[in-house]
């Protein structure tokens, strides 16, 4: 009877603690949430189970790292630089026609793996990829050649024929009024040229929800909707 007490205590704060943190698929969480998640986890069995362990204990512990994984995820919104530091980067794969070998070792992903993630995304020819990136989430994303990207109706309704034009990726340089360094340095930018894009376009960094450039020099800007 007391271990059914237990369980029935430990699934309440359990769920309270689940619908204050949100939801989220399992194959989208990143290492951190999985540790987060691993750790809540073995805190309400093993009250559950070691019946010397008083339940106030577990319930304490449980709302401590609630606690910690709700502050986490508010800062991890606000800033953006704080989220890399605890979801990480995407890591590239392959590009330039060839494997990143150097990514590949510190993801400990073989070239196989990345083949097979490939045909389930539907590329069976590597030399069709343009780009394949590693997610914080563990996910593998891929970029097609443009030469193989699926023709739109947009593209039949305007008659337009694909252009052999390089795809290229995107990179976010001011996210929620932040500058990430680290994306304008990949895109081989400066805070000076970002500066005079910002004076010239008469836009306000705290005012700028996301920008991003990609390596064919195409910006996109999203203003944030102040009132």
């Amino acid at each position: 009877m007391e271990i059914i007490t237990r369980s029935l205590i430990m699934f309440i704060v359990l769920f309270i603690i689940v619908k204050i943190l949100g939801k989220k698929q399992i194959k989208n969480l990143t290492l951190y949430d999985y540790v987060l998640s691993i750790t809540i986890g073995s805190i309400a069995a093993d009250t559950i189970i070691s019946t010397e362990t008083p339940i106030l204990n577990g319930v304490i512990a449980l709302i401590v790292f609630g606690t910690i994984g709700f502050l986490v995820s508010i800062l991890s919104y606000k800033n953006h630089n704080i989220e890399e530091i605890i979801d990480g980067e995407p890591l590239i794969l392959f590009e330039n026609n060839n494997f990143n070998y150097e990514n590949l070792k510190l993801a400990k992903l073989s070239v196989a793996k990345i083949l097979e993630n490939c045909r389930l995304k539907g590329c069976f020819d590597i030399n069709n990829l343009e780009y394949a990136l590693l997610e914080p989430s563990g996910d593998i994303s891929i970029l097609l050649k443009s030469d193989n990207q699926p023709i739109t109706n947009n593209d039949l309704k305007n008659n337009i024929k694909k252009n052999s034009k390089k795809q290229s990726l995107s990179y976010s340089i001011i996210v929620d009024g932040m500058i990430d360094e680290s994306e304008l340095k990949k895109a081989k930018k400066t805070l000076k040229w970002l500066n005079k894009y910002l004076k010239d376009n008469n836009k306000k960094l705290e005012n700028i929800s996301l920008l991003s450039i990609d390596e064919n020099n195409n910006i996109t800007l999203f203003d944030k909707n102040v009132k």
